[in-house]
């Protein structure tokens, strides 16, 4: 599913340009963003910012940039959309925003070419600090006596055939000093880098190579250069380029050259999850003061996290997601009667009347199965047939399957073109498939088939909300609760509108009129209290999440989404991540499926700085997915955080600085 505007109490600095989801339930409203929001709030950051704030406790935020292209449909089973501004103003990076940086940008900001090599006029080959030379009387002798075979030699290889024809031999290389062989080093070294920015790699590979063999002193920048050599073949080396940053980081591992090369032939050789190690240590290591290579661990997350979702996608078997997702998007449908047995019903009208009393019963794994059955077994009446393909067509839509659902439900109206349901439940699936031209052609058909359904225009509202024309999604709710004023969620979603538009005071006198109205449901009471923790009414917005769990302890399933909102707030309000978490916990017995528990149990983790533990519910999230979206988001996260591990691992050094860093970021 498509992620959509955060709740209540998050402030997104930047949102995915995405189509709007489908209209749903108002009941699953932060089902589906709430695993995009706590992961999203207050940041700071880019991507490896996260390092930083897991590293002294101080927080997690994940980089949020506008992918217009990550999604090319969406869709949420969440109807009700969430109560802040999803166009807040973009944070930014900690990168300075001085001329020098600027200009810096500008030069790097050719990525793609940064992943390919080092550039046609390849890259300023940096140089690791030499030891200082002694003054001794015998030393300087000896080093004037080196200078001087150096400018030789020199010399001597631009005029001989023979690169390295004044290289002495075995031999001889034994029976000089230590000094004069790494002085030698030093000057094949340079010759190398002479080579190098005439372009002649192959030439120069050789005069780095005879550099580490001459050298007594091992030095990284041999092996750093040769690398980049490697990389400006044709076609480029990348393996042998890792294999010597490899022998450079050895030597010294917080060189940022070796480190940035290494990262780029990996990601070459498609090894991304390693190239994201290396990118991730580079960008704390410069202080997050390279945009280019901030810019590539978000690329190789991107990736790695789009090739194992397509690898997992592939080979497992669908799954219906939680009870709580399933039931928010049934509820979003005013109920009509299920299908009447015939006179002489056949065994598929048996059936599928098994399918839809185990549907209330709220028991879906059977209604999935008795649904299938009953297609396959034969059903007798026309009325039958179109309704059991809307519910097939429903739960393959729950399950991601949304080429499955439009031809389920294409089939119903073909059997039954008045059907308004499957008009509407069509839009959906049209709206993740990013068709919004055919999901308007649906509403319509909807209307002319039946203008006075109130379903239509509350999930056109639904749509128009997404897309943030707010006047026109109230004039759907408005339409919609005229013709029924019972359905409690298009007035919930009316007040939301309204808040969304500014007008706050309308918004909340509303809510009272709900509450009142309706004073046995618990979503108005849980909805109400997100508007207050928007506002910082901490005390407020407990008692209502409070409220709303009491009034729906008997609710069947049970609505979970009270214990998590009422978890973020005392995050919020106390920092109280114990509390925070058991509540979470809580929900989890209840629907051991839920997502949004699940996402907010990993960021809780992160908090106390159990990066371990985080990534385990980082996987389970995986494992939660619904659509390629939510599992690419979900993958992306766990591999951040393990990237993160990997180098505090391998670097525990920089803990103080990270530590030092957070502390000046917060």
């Amino acid at each position: 599913m498509a992620p959509i505007a955060p709740p209540a109490h998050i402030v997104t600095p930047s949102q995915p340009i995405i189509p709007p989801p489908p209209p749903t339930s108002a009941a699953s409203s932060s089902l589906i963003s709430r695993s995009q929001k706590f992961i999203e709030e207050n940041q700071k950051l880019i991507l490896l910012g996260c390092a930083v704030l897991a590293a002294s406790g101080a927080g997690y935020y994940l980089y949020s940039s506008n992918r217009s292209s990550s999604s090319s449909g969406g869709s949420s089973a969440s109807g009700f959309t969430s109560t802040t501004d999803s166009t807040s103003k973009e944070t930014g990076s900690s990168s300075s925003s001085s001329k020098k940086n600027k200009k810096k940008k500008k030069k790097s900001s050719n990525s793609d070419k940064f992943v390919k090599g080092e550039g046609d006029k390849g890259p300023l080959l940096e140089e690791i600090e030499q030891p200082k030379k002694t003054t001794s009387t015998s030393t300087s002798q000896e080093e004037t006596k080196v200078e001087s075979t150096e400018k030789q030699s020199q010399s001597q290889y631009e005029k001989e055939e023979g690169l390295l024809a004044d290289v002495p031999d075995a031999a001889t290389l034994e029976s000089m000093d230590t000094t004069a062989r790494n002085n030698l080093g030093a000057s094949l070294k340079d010759r190398g880098n002479k080579l190098y920015s005439k372009k002649d790699f192959q030439k120069a590979v050789e005069c780095y190579t005879k550099a580490i063999e001459v050298s007594i002193r091992k030095d990284a920048v041999f092996f750093s250069n040769r690398a980049a050599c490697y990389t400006n073949f044709s076609p480029p080396e990348y393996a042998k380029c890792v294999a010597d940053c490899d022998e450079a980081l050895k030597l010294d591992k917080t060189y940022v050259k070796a480190l940035k090369r290494r990262a780029t032939a990996l990601e070459n050789l498609g090894r991304d999850e390693e190239a994201v190690r290396d990118f991730t240590a580079t960008t704390i290591i410069e202080r997050f003061q390279d945009e280019q290579a901030a810019m590539s661990v978000e690329r190789c997350l991107k990736k790695l996290a789009q090739k194992k979702a397509k690898e997992i996608l592939e080979t497992r078997e669908p799954k219906l997601p939680s009870p709580t997702f399933i039931s928010a998007y049934l509820s979003a449908f005013r109920s009509h009667p299920k299908p009447t047995l015939p006179e002489n019903p056949s065994q598929g009208d048996q059936t599928l009347l098994l399918a839809f009393e185990a549907l209330e019963a709220a028991d879906y794994t059977h209604a999935v199965t008795f649904v299938n059955e009953a297609i396959d077994q034969g059903i007798s009446s026309k009325d039958g047939q179109a309704e059991a393909h809307n519910l097939r067509g429903t739960f393959k839509f729950l399950i991601g399957d949304s080429e499955g659902a439009r031809q389920d439900l294409q089939k119903s109206l073909d059997i039954r073109p008045d059907f308004v349901q499957s008009w509407v439940k069509i839009a959906s699936v049209h709206m993740e498939l990013g068709d919004s031209a055919s999901a308007f052609g649906d509403f319509e058909a909807a209307i002319r088939h039946n203008s006075e359904d109130p379903d239509i225009y509350y999930h056109r509202g639904q749509v128009y909300f997404i897309m943030q024309e707010f006047d026109k999604a109230i004039a759907d709710y408005n339409k919609s609760t005229a013709l029924d004023g019972s359905f409690i969620f298009t007035h919930i979603q009316a007040a939301v509108a309204q808040y969304k538009q500014g007008n706050v005071g309308s918004s909340m006198a509303a809510f009272r009129r709900i509450l009142k109205d309706f004073p046995d449901k618990g979503e108005p009471s849980n909805y109400y209290g997100e508007l207050l923790l928007d506002q910082q009414k901490f005390q407020e917005s407990l008692e209502r999440f409070d409220k709303s769990i009491e009034l729906d302890k008997e609710r069947k399933p049970r609505n979970v989404l009270p214990f998590v909102n009422k978890a973020l707030a005392l995050f919020q309000w106390k920092q109280d991540i114990v509390g925070a978490d058991k509540l979470c916990q809580e929900a989890l017995e209840i629907d051991p499926e839920c997502d949004v528990a699940v996402a907010t149990l990993a960021q809780l983790s992160l908090q106390q700085g159990k990066i371990d533990e985080a990534i385990k519910w980082f996987e389970k999230s995986a494992q939660l997915a619904r659509t390629e979206g939510e599992l690419i988001n979900a993958i992306t996260y766990e591999h951040a955080s393990k990237a993160q591990v990997h180098f505090l691992k391998t670097y525990p050094e920089f803990a103080e600085r990270l530590s030092q860093m957070a502390q000046g970021m917060q």
